[in-house]
């Protein structure tokens, strides 16, 4: 299985090279989505696509404990 990441609007697109060279496949949010989408829209097509939400955003986690996702 392969992590996927993709980072997210709060972080520099500078990180997906750094995930890159380490050989983790990742993408910066604006290159797939919405710039102005919610971290709920984030967060749902991260679990439908099976990647990983890299994120300074301290809400994330209550996010993720109120829908169990």
């Amino acid at each position: 299985m392969t992590l996927n990441i993709v980072v997210d609007m709060n972080l520099s697109p500078d990180w997906v090279s750094v995930f890159q060279n380490e050989g983790w496949p990742s993408a910066h949010w604006s290159m797939i989505g919405d710039p102005k989408a919610t971290d709920q829209q984030i967060m749902h097509w991260a679990l439908v696509n099976g990647y990983l939400v890299f994120t300074h955003d301290l809400d994330f986690g209550t996010t993720l404990a109120l829908t169990r996702a």
